[in-house]
């Protein structure tokens, strides 16, 4: 259960992270900002639930794939339905940093806005060990947002945001639509976000890491999940979608 008025909820979307997401877990609930940590294991056929459990977090797991997008929703839900105030979503794959979570909520916590998107471009944000590929796509990819969102973002694609869950009940904001199941939800979130004249959306400085000795890619599968992305900017601007 949610612990006071403005408690926050970390929602870690993990798809096989195991020797991973027990380690994100941990540093999520040793930062001390967060009071729960829920990891939504979509379909792992790994340890990633055992381990995110003995690290403390809760598990919600999906019987079946069903996308990043599907994970976060659980996640959402799972908020909503507990009591909370807050939700931050990370990365289940440890690109993220838990000792940040202080600069990333505290917009929130101090009544500046109601939805903060963590940017590696700000000042005092980064990329370590980046691939020169997705260093280049998503700097276009941030400039096709700002253009076609009429609002300056500097990083869109990236996935460690903070909200206050009544976002969610804006009357533009439909997350449950089956086509934003993978990487479209957050997009949609976030485009959704910055055109609503109720959202105050700020960004704050973050560090996205790229783990080992050589340089790690995601699980993103290069064309076809970029189209996921660039879809919702496309079909929310010619109001195809909504």
């Amino acid at each position: 259960m949610a612990d006071g008025p403005a408690a926050a909820l970390c929602i870690l979307p993990a798809f096989n992270e195991a020797g991973k997401i027990g380690r994100v877990v941990a540093a999520v609930l040793n930062s001390r900002q967060v009071d729960a940590v829920v990891v939504v294991d979509d379909a792992s056929t790994d340890g990633t639930s055992d381990e995110a459990r003995a690290a403390g977090g809760e598990v919600i797991r999906h019987q079946s794939n069903r996308g990043v997008g599907a994970a976060i929703r659980s996640g959402l839900n799972y908020g909503r339905e507990h009591g909370f105030a807050i939700a931050v979503v990370m990365s289940g794959d440890d690109q993220h940093e838990a000792g940040e979570l202080g600069g990333v909520l505290a917009p929130l916590r101090g009544g500046q806005a109601d939805f903060v998107q963590g940017s590696r471009r700000l000042p005092g944000g980064k990329t370590v060990n980046g691939p020169l590929f997705r260093e280049v796509t998503t700097r276009l990819f941030s400039t096709a947002f700002t253009v076609l969102s009429g609002r300056k973002i500097t990083d869109g694609t990236n996935g460690f945001r903070a909200f206050f869950l009544s976002v969610l009940g804006d009357p533009d904001i439909n997350l449950d639509q089956d086509w934003l199941d993978r990487y479209e939800l957050e997009v949609y979130l976030l485009y959704k976000a910055v055109r609503s004249p109720r959202i105050r959306v700020v960004e704050a400085p973050v560090t996205v890491y790229y783990r080992g000795g050589t340089k790690q890619f995601s699980k993103m599968k290069p064309f076809r999940d970029w189209w996921r992305l660039v879809r919702p900017l496309i079909f929310l601007k010619l109001r195809w979608r909504r």
